[in-house]
């Protein structure tokens, strides 16, 4: 019997490589260093903030916002021992109290101004992070 989800390492594999994909950018194109932390989710609302000031249109920074969300996937992975969940093509974050998060959607609700990613870190970590 097979089931719809798919749990680490195969569920992982895209967002890990979505998130790294992010890290290298930024780290090459912006001279910004992420570091899987908390915190470093700040620079992240910060970049996506500025990319919505430019007024680019989401066809053009999907992808982008598709790398910073993972990246806080594996930041909320990381800092809580949470692990990617996959189903249908979409990808979550599962903690170990069992709740879902969405922290590709996420980014995406950045871009609109109605989301936050370092928000979003602190709510599944449950609070302060763990450094």
């Amino acid at each position: 019997m097979t089931t719809q989800q798919e749990t680490r390492p195969s569920a992982a594999t895209k967002p890990a490589r979505w998130a790294a994909d992010a890290v290298a950018a930024m780290r090459e194109g912006a001279r910004l260093r992420l570091d899987y932390s908390a915190r470093s989710l700040w620079s992240v609302d910060r970049v996506i903030e500025d990319i919505r000031r430019e007024a680019a249109p989401f066809a053009a920074v999907e992808l982008v916002l598709r790398g910073f969300g993972a990246y806080a996937g594996e930041v909320i992975v990381r800092q809580a021992g949470g692990e990617w969940w996959s189903s249908g093509g979409d990808h979550w974050v599962r903690t170990p109290d069992g709740r879902l998060w969405d922290p590709i959607e996420e980014a995406r609700r950045c871009y609109t101004h109605d989301g936050s990613l370092r928000l979003l870190c602190r709510d599944a970590t449950g609070g302060e992070p763990r450094r």
